[in-house]
């Protein structure tokens, strides 16, 4: 398999270059070359098999013949082992025709766990040949960073400097992150949004000498093999309720939702996807009106979502435009010109056809979380609850009709006090995380001055020869 840019200019690369690999040189995102066909895609292969079998046997699809599936399985198997359930990602009924994809039950208690601990497998095998230890540099909204630095601690091959906006995700988010000692990772606290950080990371990358003396790296889900792990939980949850659905996504970046469209692609049945937002709505406007046009993040009670720019959705872009990385380009440069992008109505229609979008505010997420409890499906979290939300509204409208899989996206535990103002329960951490808001932490205070990240990366990288 080979992978290209949307934006048509760079080389395509292989299975273990798009594993290392964050932006392309030509500043798009990797994609596939061409979609694979996985054979019994409707679920009826994948019943009875384990989640590390399913997962082995997609990833496949794109690794081979790098890498077989037989090692795949083994990397799955350890990636997987340390979930709290063995399903991985298990699914709950709540309704007559909607159920939750529990997709928190990994070792940071967010959906990030389940590519991140694959993503780090792979990033071992990738990395055996190379003398220089890779240096990964990422951005997160409150839950990616926690899954990579859990993931890639200790490792001898990768480090990481981890980009978070400071005091705009919760204690919990933060210190999973923070509390980890471990000589490879560093935390930076920016004094920013979510879409500053990312734009400091997408900056660094576009450093050519920066590229020079460090062999950068990505795990955010610009990384497509990150995504590729995410749509494995679209086929067994298909394959687990014997049937066609459509699948609601809370969602920021794009990233999750686009893995279950790249699903679709590859032959999974799907009736809709609907894009669940927060009061940061850039998504659901681009979907009804056409009109792509960021503007400053607001802070809400569901903080991995507080995002205006949404990197993936170039990916999408580039499959509405019929793959043509030139087209798509020149929209791009007009987007980071001018600050907005139009869609052509045919093209927005296009989207429709697959996606739906609706977005709730916080006062509408604290009645969900309240209502949910009460209804006896549990707490859910903030993220679960925009979801749950929209779903309500797509219903509503005639929007989404059938059998619906809301993706469950944290444990309520990571959001706390949110949760506990909106249900008066206070939801508990796992045993393990007991002494979390007692541990000490390890951070780095930084502005959003491009030179300042930079200075920190040469000062602290345990693998860069200093200048």
């Amino acid at each position: 398999m080979r992978f290209i840019s949307t934006r048509g200019l760079a080389p395509a690369i292989g299975f273990r270059e798009a594993v290392l690999s964050g932006l392309a040189p030509d500043g798009g995102l990797y994609v596939p070359a061409v979609w694979p066909q996985i054979s019994g895609a409707d679920g009826a292969a994948f019943r009875g098999k384990s989640f590390s079998q399913v997962a082995a046997e997609i990833l496949a699809a794109f690794a081979e013949p790098e890498l077989q599936e037989h090692e795949l399985l083994d990397m799955a198997e350890r990636a997987f082992g340390a979930f709290d359930t063995p399903e991985v990602a298990p699914l709950r009924q709540i309704g007559d025709e909607e159920w939750l994809l529990e997709l928190f039950h990994g070792p940071t208690l967010a959906f990030k766990d389940i590519a991140m601990r694959m993503l780090a497998q792979l990033y071992d095998w990738a990395l055996q040949r190379q003398s220089q230890g890779k240096t990964i540099i990422g951005a997160t909204s409150g839950d990616t960073g926690g899954a990579a630095i859990h993931a890639f601690a200790g490792s001898a091959r990768a480090e990481i400097f981890m980009l978070h906006p400071r005091g705009r995700i919760s204690a919990v988010q933060r210190r999973m992150m923070t509390t980890i000692d471990a000589p490879n990772i560093v935390n930076i606290a920016v004094d920013g949004t979510f879409d500053d950080c990312q734009r400091l990371v997408k900056a660094l990358f576009a450093d050519r000498e920066l590229n020079g003396r460090f062999d950068l790296g990505g795990v955010n889900s610009i990384n497509w093999v990150r995504l590729a792990v995410q749509t494995v939980y679209y086929f067994t949850a298909t394959a687990a309720l014997g049937k066609r659905a459509s699948f609601i996504v809370p969602t920021g970046n794009f990233g999750d939702v686009f893995a279950g469209y790249a699903a679709s692609r590859m032959g999974l049945p799907v009736n809709k996807f609907g894009v669940a937002v927060n009061t940061n709505d850039i998504m659901r406007r681009v979907l009804r009106s056409g009109e792509y046009a960021p503007a400053s993040a607001t802070a809400t009670s569901s903080p991995s979502m507080d995002i205006q720019v949404a990197s993936n959705f170039e990916r999408l872009l580039f499959e509405a435009f019929d793959r043509d990385g030139a087209a798509l380009r020149r929209e791009m440069e007009n987007l980071e010109r001018d600050g907005r992008m139009r869609l052509a109505e045919p093209m927005r229609r296009r989207l429709a056809e697959d996606f739906v979008a609706e977005c709730a505010d916080d006062e509408e997420v604290a009645a969900m979380i309240k209502s949910a409890y009460a209804a006896k499906a549990g707490l859910v979290d903030p993220h679960t609850a925009v979801g749950l939300v929209a779903l309500e509204k797509f219903r509503a409208k005639g929007e989404i009709k059938g059998p619906a899989v809301c993706l469950a996206t944290a444990h309520p535990a990571k959001f706390p006090e949110a949760v506990e103002r909106a249900s008066g329960v206070t939801p508990r951490l796992p045993s393990r995380y007991e002494d979390l808001m007692t541990r000490a932490e390890r951070l780095l205070p930084a502005t959003t001055d491009i030179a300042a990240i930079r200075s920190i990366i040469e000062q602290n990288s345990i693998f860069a020869s200093k200048p």
